[in-house]
């Protein structure tokens, strides 16, 4: 009786070990094929149930936020902006913003979608909640600044540098911005395409899926 106690309390002491482990490995990999959306859905499958939420309660395509995410974070969790440095650039000091995670939400902004939303448990290096803030912020642009949540181009623009400077026009003063968001306008339409091509696919139960 003892050794068999002795054997289940090994069996889930291991488990203890090893699932966080794992939990943490699958949390905060980057997927492995950024270029193509039907492998990131389909090696991250809770990553298209979280997106497909988010079309359907803010009504934005899912194809923007992910190419914008992709230029934002290039899919990390734990995504910084880079440091600031003092005294002609020889001291590290802070961050030059107070973005992080996988939409880069500011801070301030981030405060505010939870205070809209009511999303109080959210967290910026959760796909999920990003995802969501994001669909938030797009269906936002469109209700402040009139412009089409399939336009990636304005869209990013406006997430750059928010609806006030979108309407100031700043970008035109940032060449190197308005070149950014043509590639992600670009990156936007091939994930478009490429979401056509599996997302019936995607749409299936895990119980379908067995048989497939």
């Amino acid at each position: 009786m003892y050794k068999k106690f002795k054997r289940i309390c090994i069996f889930f002491s291991g488990w203890v070990i090893f699932l966080p482990i794992v939990v943490t490995g699958c949390a905060t990999t980057p997927p492995k094929d950024t270029s193509n959306l039907c492998e990131i859905f389909y090696e991250k499958e809770d990553w298209y149930d979280a997106a497909a939420d988010m079309r359907d309660k803010w009504g934005v395509p899912i194809h923007v936020p992910m190419a914008m995410m992709y230029q934002e974070s290039s899919f990390r969790h734990d995504a910084l902006p880079p440091r600031d440095y003092i005294l002609f650039g020889l001291i590290p000091w802070g961050r030059v913003s107070s973005a992080y995670g996988y939409s880069q939400a500011k801070t301030p902004t981030w405060s505010d979608y939870i205070r809209e939303t009511g999303n109080s448990g959210a967290d910026r290096d959760d796909f999920d909640d990003a995802i969501d803030f994001m669909g938030w912020f797009i269906s936002k642009t469109h209700k402040v600044n009139g412009v089409s949540k399939w336009d990636a181009y304005a869209q990013y623009l406006n997430y750059h540098e928010g609806w006030g400077g979108y309407r100031r026009k700043t970008y035109l003063k940032k060449g190197w911005l308005v070149k950014v968001s043509q590639r992600v306008k670009g990156r936007s339409l091939r994930y478009a395409t490429q979401l056509k091509t599996c997302e019936e696919d995607l749409q299936k139960s895990w119980f379908f899926k067995l048989f497939d």
